[in-house]
C-alpha cells in the first residue's frame, strides 16, 4: 500500500512553489527543497496537488510547468480589467485598483492575521528563475497594451525629451505620490509650493519636507543625466544617496549597501542578513535588470526584486519606485507617477511579494498606476477605458470649491487650508485624501482655457492668478 501523504508533505512543495509565480519543473521545484525528494516522490504530490486543483499543470514531458493555482472560489474578471469594485466584495468608498483573479487571491492570502502567516525569508530561487527575455512577469499583451498607451504621439527624439518636456510636473506628481505612499502628509499644493517657491509647508515635520526635496533631487538625476543613468551601481546607489540624504540615523548608509540586519513591519518577511550574499543578490539584479530588453518587463522587474532584497537599511521603495522610471525616460515613454494609487494597496502587493513571492497583485496596481499616469500626461481619458467615476459623483463640490478658492483669491497656502476644512464636511473621512488631492489637481491645471467649466470670469482668474503663490 502507498505511503500516506501528509499535509504538511505537501505544504512544503507549495512553499517551493511561491519562488516561481511563472511556473517550474519538476527539477527547478526540487532544487528550493531543503531535503530533496526522488522525481517520483514528488512528481507523485505533485500530481495530487494538481488534482486537489491546488496547482495547476502545463506542458508535457520535460516542458512540464507547474503553478499555483488561483482560489477558485474568487470569480473570473473581465480581460478589460474594468470591473466593478463591488464584483470584488470592495464597497466603492473604499477604493482599490481593479484586480485579477490571481491578484484578488493574493490580497486575500495577506490579510490573514500576522500571527497566522508563516515568517518566511530570502528565497534566493525566486531571483534565480528569472531568465532576461525568456522569463516575463508581464504577458506580451500587457505590454503591448502599456506601449501603446505611453507612447506620445511626436517624432523620434533623443532620451529623456519627453520628461524634460513634462519635468516640472513629473517632479510634483511622484514627488508627492511617491511619499504619499511612504504616509507622508503633504499635501499636492504643499508639495507644488515646496519645490516651487522652497516654502515648506506649517503643521508638517522636517522629515517630511526632507523626503519631497530628496525625491526632487532623485529625479532631476534620471533626467539631466538620461544618457549615464541605466541598471547599473552608480544610478542606484546615487538613488539612494540622494533619497536617504538627512534620513537614515547612519548618514554614511547613504547610498551603501547594507552591512546590518533589518525587519519589515507588519510583515512575517526577514531579509538577506549576510553582507556578502547582498551584495551579489544585488550585483545579480542589475545585471538581470539590464538585459531585460522591453522596458516595461524592465521597470517592473526592479520594482519587484529591489524592494524584495532590501540592498538597503531603508529607503528600499522609493529606490524602486524612482528605478522604475528609468526605462520610461530613456525611451520617451510616459513616466510612471503612482497618480491615485492607494496606500493600502501598494502595501498589500509589497507583503504579497515579500512573503509570498507573489507578484500579481502588485502587477494590477503596476498596470494600473501607469493607465493613470498617461492619462495625466496625455490628458486622453480613453487611456482609462472609463470616465473617472469619483469625480462625477463629486462634480458640483469640487467645482464649488475651485470657485470658492479663485473667487476668494486665496494662494496656496490658503487653498490647502479652505479645502482640507470644507472637505470634511462634503465627503465621508475614506474619502477625504481623495478629494483634497482631485480638488487641488484641478487648480493646478486651471488656465483661461478651461475656467468657464467652473464659471468664472476672465478677469477673476488673472486676478486670483497673480497671487498664486
Amino acid at each position: 500500500m502507498p505511503k500516506q501523504i501528509t499535509p504538511l508533505e505537501l505544504q512544503i512543495v507549495l512553499d517551493a512553489l511561491t519562488a516561481f509565480p511563472a511556473g517550474a519543473s519538476v527539477e527547478q521545484i526540487n532544487s528550493t527543497l531543503a531535503n530533496r525528494l526522488s522525481h517520483r516522490t514528488l512528481q507523485r504530490r505533485l500530481a495530487l496537488l494538481v488534482n486537489e486543483n491546488r496547482l495547476t499543470c502545463e506542458g508535457r514531458g520535460r516542458a512540464t510547468r507547474y503553478r499555483l493555482a488561483p482560489d477558485p472560489s474568487y470569480p473570473p474578471l473581465s480581460p478589460d480589467r474594468t470591473v466593478a469594485q463591488t464584483a470584488m466584495g470592495v464597497a466603492e468608498s473604499d477604493f482599490y485598483p481593479p484586480l485579477s483573479t490571481d491578484g484578488l487571491a493574493v490580497r486575500t492570502a495577506i490579510r490573514a492575521p500576522l500571527q497566522q502567516r508563516r515568517p518566511v525569508g530570502y528565497q534566493r530561487a525566486f531571483l534565480d528563475a528569472y531568465r532576461p527575455n525568456e522569463t516575463f512577469y508581464l504577458p506580451t499583451h500587457t505590454r503591448a497594451q502599456l506601449a501603446a498607451m505611453g507612447t506620445p504621439q511626436q517624432p523620434q527624439r533623443p532620451a529623456g525629451t519627453y520628461a524634460r518636456h513634462i519635468l516640472q510636473r513629473l517632479l510634483i506628481d511622484l514627488s508627492w505620490n511617491s511619499s504619499r505612499l511612504e504616509g507622508n502628509t503633504y499635501s499636492l499644493l504643499e508639495t507644488e509650493r515646496l519645490l516651487q517657491a522652497g516654502a515648506a509647508a506649517e503643521g508638517r515635520n522636517a522629515l517630511e519636507t526632507q523626503m519631497i526635496l530628496n525625491h526632487k533631487a532623485a529625479i532631476e538625476l534620471l533626467v539631466e543625466q538620461v544618457d549615464d543613468v541605466g541598471f547599473n551601481r552608480y544610478t542606484i546607489l546615487n538613488l539612494h544617496a540622494l533619497l536617504a540624504e538627512n534620513l537614515l540615523a547612519d548618514p554614511l548608509a547613504c547610498g551603501r549597501l547594507r552591512t546590518i540586519p533589518v525587519g519589515i513591519g507588519g510583515t512575517v518577511y526577514h531579509p538577506l542578513e549576510v553582507p556578502q550574499l547582498i551584495g551579489e543578490c544585488f550585483t545579480q539584479i542589475l545585471e538581470s535588470a539590464t538585459a531585460i530588453a522591453d522596458p516595461f518587463e524592465q521597470a517592473f522587474f526592479a520594482m519587484v526584486h529591489l524592494p524584495y532584497l532590501q540592498p538597503f537599511e531603508d529607503v528600499n521603495k522609493r529606490v524602486s519606485r524612482l528605478a522604475a522610471n528609468i526605462p520610461l525616460i530613456r525611451d520617451n515613454l510616459s513616466p510612471l507617477s503612482f497618480v491615485d494609487v492607494p496606500e493600502q494597496a501598494y502595501v498589500e502587493a509589497m507583503r504579497g511579494l515579500y512573503e509570498l513571492n507573489r507578484i500579481e497583485l502588485l502587477r494590477d496596481v503596476f498596470v494600473w498606476a501607469y493607465e493613470r499616469s498617461c492619462a495625466r500626461y496625455s490628458a486622453v481619458q480613453q487611456s482609462l477605458g472609463q470616465p473617472d467615476l469619483f469625480r462625477m459623483r463629486h462634480k458640483a463640490d469640487i467645482a464649488g470649491l475651485v470657485s470658492a478658492v479663485v473667487k476668494g483669491g486665496k494662494n496656496k497656502q490658503q487653498a490647502t487650508t479652505l479645502i482640507r476644512e470644507r472637505a470634511g464636511g462634503i465627503v465621508p473621512a475614506h474619502e477625504f485624501g481623495r478629494f483634497v488631492e482631485v480638488v487641488e489637481t484641478e487648480l493646478m491645471g486651471l488656465h483661461e482655457g478651461n475656467i468657464a467649466r467652473y464659471r468664472l470670469r476672465p478677469g477673476e482668474y488673472r486676478s486670483w492668478k497673480a497671487g498664486w503663490m
